[in-house]
């Protein structure tokens, strides 16, 4: 193995990221007030970016060494995926903003709590692949990442249902259904992540 570290404290910087995304939104659906909200989006929107610039840095350093931690693949996958969460989490807070929409909304709320259960469950296992020694803590996080995202899926097709009985207005009903959407999407890359790290715990633990 080599003795440059460099991949595990980009990888943790990016997991570090990606769970204090999750949590931003989560403020941006939890308050009340919009200017505050709009300050919380373009917080995310800086994290978004700070995180492009170490996707970058990951992608540079790869093609920079020829010794690596586990398989280039891997490490090509697994940054993709960790910045496509970092993606699509900003991308759900711009259409709630660029909508216009109050996020006071159940399934919204909902959807943000997985969201950052979900994320601080990839920050874990993120930060465990350094050493690979709490194996347990590793597959109880992509359990629990899949769990969750199943729980996003019902709760997309709950509120979507709820939605089209009780929303009468279309144009709002298109609005949420798209944020309902994007949110879901979140928790999709999120096991997409766990999919990675699970593949490269079966290679290397």
């Amino acid at each position: 193995m080599p003795k440059n570290t460099i991949f595990y404290e980009l990888f943790e910087e990016v997991g570090t990221t990606v769970h204090n995304m999750g949590l931003m939104l989560k403020q941006v659906v939890h308050e009340p007030e919009k200017s505050r909200r709009t300050q919380y989006i373009s917080q995310l929107e800086d994290m978004e970016h700070r995180n492009d610039d170490t996707t970058h840095r990951i992608f540079t350093e790869l093609s920079r060494n020829f010794i690596t931690p586990f398989d280039r693949e891997d490490i090509h996958a697994l940054t993709s995926a960790l910045d496509d969460i970092c993606d699509f989490t900003f991308g759900s807070a711009k259409k709630i903003n660029f909508y216009q929409v109050n996020p006071d909304d159940m399934g919204i709320r909902k959807m943000s709590e997985l969201i950052a259960d979900a994320t601080l469950e990839i920050k874990i296992a993120v930060h465990e692949l350094r050493n690979m020694k709490n194996l347990r803590r590793m597959t109880e996080a992509m359990v629990r990442v899949n769990s969750i995202e199943n729980q996003a899926d019902d709760i997309y097709d709950l509120n979507l249902e709820r939605l089209f009985e009780t929303e009468n207005d279309m144009k709002t009903f298109i609005k949420k259904r798209e944020i309902y959407q994007a949110m879901e999407i979140v928790t999709d890359k999120c096991e997409d992540a766990a999919n990675v790290i699970e593949s490269i715990i079966v290679k290397y633990a």
